[in-house]
């Protein structure tokens, strides 16, 4: 199992991240969520950007490229082997520097990685 890193984690359920957290748990992935917003999702508390994990596999990105900068060392910091951009979050100044520090960027939709088994 990939544990996996929700950047942009909310509690609001009608939020794609919110959505991806439950199907990542329901498929047997823990997951960290990190995000500006309080509470929990999928029975994990949204922690704040700059604690670091040093066990994981795969960042899902569901902030746009406009929020992003602000994460790029607490990224690069947590050296996960992939970054998964979902719809709207593409960066490719983010991709580069991924790249740069080989990490592997995916232009996906985590949901549908999940759904076809392709996570």
């Amino acid at each position: 199992m990939k544990k996996t890193l929700i950047i942009g984690a909310s509690p609001n359920p009608d939020r794609y991240a919110y959505k991806a957290a439950h199907m990542l748990k329901s498929k047997g992935h823990n997951i960290v969520n990190v995000g500006i917003k309080k509470g929990a999702v999928a029975g994990e508390e949204i922690e704040q950007p700059g604690h670091l994990h040093n066990d994981i596999d795969t960042v899902t990105l569901y902030i746009g490229p406009h929020l992003q900068s602000g994460y790029y060392n607490y990224i690069l910091e947590t050296k996960p082997k992939r970054v998964i951009f979902n719809p709207g979050t593409e960066n490719q100044e983010l991709e580069e520097l991924l790249l740069a520090n080989d990490i592997e960027p995916v232009e996906a939709c985590t949901l549908v990685l999940l759904s076809t088994g392709q996570y």
